[in-house]
């Protein structure tokens, strides 16, 4: 074999190890990317069941109620809205004490095959002003707050989408 073919196979096989191992870090990114969407892209995309996401919205005002499982464990059921859409979220464990209706939430879990999600996490917003940056960006873009005509419109005005038109349970 030449010199010349030597460093060919030498860079060719460099090459290929470095494609494999970036093809490994980029799988692995990917099965650790949590997404963020809100009921309206809920509604038009229809993510797959087996994937995590975050849903992100308003709990619904009228749309909490507080159970207690069989196990004992306290659990809860709740809407998230982005005006237009809402989703109905199941959640087994104790709910943050900030969690209120018409207050931003963002939860974490999957889409279940009847179009409710299950939440494994929920987070809520921790002061009267903060509004965490999903939420805001969905609520730009459902129509129901533009930045440039000032501070978010106060929880209570974002519910105001009549029931029939929403979707997810």
């Amino acid at each position: 074999m030449t010199r010349k073919k030597r460093r060919l196979m030498i860079l060719l096989l460099a090459g290929l190890g470095l494609a494999t191992a970036t093809a490994l870090t980029l799988a692995a990114f990917q099965d650790n990317l949590v997404f963020f969407l809100s009921p309206s892209d809920v509604a038009t995309r229809h993510p797959p069941g087996d994937r995590a996401f975050r849903l992100g919205g308003l709990v619904e005002t009228g749309s909490v109620e507080r159970h207690t499982g069989s196990d004992g464990r306290p659990s809860a059921t709740f809407r998230v809205t982005d005006g237009p859409n809402a989703v109905t979220v199941t959640y087994a464990g104790v709910l943050p004490d900030l969690f209120r209706e018409g207050q931003g939430v963002v939860t974490l879990g999957k889409l279940q095959p009847d179009g409710s999600f299950r939440a494994t996490e929920v987070l809520a917003r921790h002061d009267e002003t903060y509004m965490p940056p999903e939420v805001a960006d969905a609520l730009r873009r459902s129509g129901h707050w533009n930045p440039s005509q000032g501070a978010a419109p106060p929880a209570a005005t974002w519910n105001t989408a009549p029931r029939e038109g929403r979707s997810g349970g």
